[in-house]
């Protein structure tokens, strides 16, 4: 699904994309699919992320320059529209013809941005890779590789970046989805950290980081953030040249910021940097609730998520039908409590509510069902009723019995179900093959639930020969 717009990025993104003879035309769609995924979210621009596609093949081709489609729609588009070119699986001298076109004006290359390199390869390369790779890396590219096949380990992780844990991924063609994220981030962590960019967001907080351009000698930072909507609410902090992060809270959920990094240097001028970020919808609690551990007179209630913006929890809880209601305060730090002292066979209707530091409260109910009262069948026993077959018999249940159901699994053919009215308390169990061990459970039936059942395992003696008769053969 769309992804959260990333606008805080600088780079340029070079794809070598195996558009040999040794792809499939599936395995080469998914890529297609795997590589749009991947950039998605980046905004696109000559100050943003700019993006290029190189085919591997016994001649290299530029798919299109770094920039020529700036927005995600013609991006999109362009990376729909590449076709496979087949031929050999020449990559060394594609890397040779990426290494020229990652630094050229002509190819739409920018001076002085990270340079990120993404290989996707089925592991297959019929030229030597290990030289014109290195003379990349020497020259500042990060390198990526995503290998969809059996590709040399030892090879490929000498080829990527380091450390290969960061920069190396094995993955079946049909699971590339799987690392998208991972590896975008590993992207992000190269193309953001020369400028200013928000982490960690949450519905009233982000982390601001910035590349060390000061020190503690040297000068200061002023940020500066405020509501795209509403700039005229401007806030202002300062902190020392020796930081390099800040963490921005008490934010409005669901909004945009404009942030300013000012570098305030006595030595040298250092531009401003901006940025944009947007807080997450706030998170309401409860989400849901799980009743757990019934029993006659008392079940466990539980709730999630917890926020630090709850400062406490009203539980609720009354009988259906009924007016009664009972309350239970809970502290905002915890998110179960067990409601006792209840009724046995009852149904229960309890309401959590969340009482936000700002005063909101957030209610969601649930229904709950105390069991009945020693609910559980007693002393189950069998009886040999001849061959393959075994009765069944037990004590009635407590409470107002609607019925019993008795599971048979046996350890060969197929397992049955027998329900039974509540004035029945044997059943005759058949098929029960000889020589095997058969796991007999019996349980009561409530109106609102069922009881606790009882099981035993039965075995079924292996048949014998008849006593003192053996047949003897004729001399």
């Amino acid at each position: 699904g769309p992804q959260p717009s990333i606008s805080n990025s600088e780079g340029d993104l070079l794809f070598l994309l195996d558009s040999s003879g040794s792809v499939s035309y599936y395995e080469f769609s998914r890529v297609k699919e795997f590589m749009w995924d991947l950039v998605q979210p980046f905004t696109f621009g000559p100050k943003d992320v700019q993006t290029s596609i190189i085919h591997i093949s016994t001649t290299p081709t530029m798919e299109f320059p770094f920039d020529r489609y700036l927005s995600s729609g013609t991006l999109q588009q362009a990376i729909r529209d590449t076709r496979q070119l087949m031929g050999d699986t020449n990559t060394g001298k594609a890397l040779s013809y990426a290494k020229e076109k990652f630094f050229s004006d002509e190819a739409g290359a920018r001076p002085d941005v990270p340079k990120v390199l993404v290989w996707v390869t089925d592991g297959f390369s019929t030229d030597d890779i290990s030289e014109p790779m290195q003379l990349l890396k020497d020259m500042g590219v990060t390198v990526f590789i995503v290998s969809t096949g059996r590709g040399n380990y030892l090879e490929l992780s000498a080829a990527a970046s380091q450390p290969p844990e960061k920069h190396l991924h094995f993955v079946d063609v049909d699971d590339l989805p799987i690392i998208t994220k991972e590896l975008r981030d590993a992207i992000l962590d190269v193309i953001q950290a020369n400028r200013l960019h928000a982490v960690d967001i949450t519905s009233s907080s982000f982390r601001l980081m910035w590349p060390k351009l000061l020190s503690q000698e040297t000068g200061y930072y002023t940020l500066e953030y405020a509501p795209t909507d509403d700039l005229a609410r401007k806030r202002t902090k300062q902190v020392s040249g020796a930081h390099t992060s800040l963490m921005l809270s008490n934010l409005a959920p669901e909004t945009t910021y404009e942030v300013a990094l000012i570098p305030e240097s006595n030595v040298h001028y250092f531009p401003p940097q901006t940025t944009r970020a947007t807080t997450l919808a706030e998170e309401i609690s409860p989400a849901q609730i799980l009743i757990s551990e019934s029993g006659p007179h008392s079940f466990h209630v539980s709730w999630a998520p917890t926020l630090d913006s709850v400062t406490g929890y009203q539980i609720l809880y009354g009988p259906l039908p009924g007016n009664s209601v009972k309350l239970l305060e809970v502290d905002g730090k915890h998110n179960s409590t067990a409601v006792e002292n209840l009724a046995p066979n009852t149904t229960y209707l309890v309401t959590v509510t969340a009482i936000y530091k700002s005063g909101k409260e957030k209610s969601l109910s649930a229904k709950a069902c105390t069991r009945e009262e020693g609910s559980k069948v007693r002393h189950l026993r069998f009886e040999d009723m001849g061959p393959n077959t075994l009765k069944a018999s037990w004590d009635s249940a407590d409470g107002k019995v609607l019925g019993y159901r008795v599971r048979c699994r046996r350890q060969t053919g197929p397992s049955s179900v027998i329900s039974v009215s509540p004035q029945i308390h044997s059943v005759l169990l058949t098929d029960l093959a000889s020589g095997t061990t058969n796991k007999v459970c019996v349980k009561p039936m409530y109106k609102n639930q069922p009881g606790k059942g009882l099981c035993r395992m039965v075995r079924m003696q292996p048949a014998t020969e008849a006593q003192g008769y053996k047949h003897r053969q004729r001399a």
